[in-house]
């Protein structure tokens, strides 16, 4: 009776081990929950690595919907990468995560900001929650890297 259970706990945790887990914080014994670190790093801008933290529900429908993202430029960020991501005010998703079996969905989505030249990083989620639908924002500047000179030689 014991090896099934066994196998049910072993397998729920290694489903909720993403490859991009960094941290996992306990939230108490008596709770299903844990606070999800993950390391992501934007795919066209490989210089901005984003930290994106989540609570997961193990055993549980739905997960809640908070999260907390921070981005910091971890390498080079050069105008040829600023040349290839979307301008548009709506960005891009960069990453999605579901989040339960009900459709909800927790999304990075990146967007430039020309005149300020940052690069805005936002986690939300895509389902209300409590009236609201949660949100966390992040910016890395383009100042003093290559990608900045450039730009402001072009216009």
């Amino acid at each position: 009776m014991r090896s099934p259970l066994l196998l049910l706990t072993a397998l729920t945790c290694l489903s909720a081990c993403s490859p991009n887990e960094v941290g996992d914080v306990s939230l108490g014994l008596f709770t299903t929950k844990d606070i999800k670190l993950d390391a992501f790093t934007d795919p066209v801008v490989t210089g901005v690595t984003c930290h994106v933290s989540s609570i997961e529900a193990n055993l549980d429908l739905a997960d809640p919907s908070d999260s907390a993202i921070a981005c910091r430029q971890t390498g080079p960020i050069t105008a040829a990468m600023i040349a290839q991501i979307d301008k548009s005010k709506s960005g891009e998703v960069l990453f999605s995560k579901s989040k339960s079996i009900f459709f909800k969905s927790m999304k990075i989505r990146r967007i430039f900001d020309a005149e300020h030249q940052t690069l805005m990083y936002v986690s939300y989620s895509t389902k209300e929650t409590s009236g609201s639908f949660k949100h966390s924002l992040s910016t890395v500047p383009l100042w003093g890297t290559e990608a900045y000179l450039n730009i402001v030689k072009i216009d």
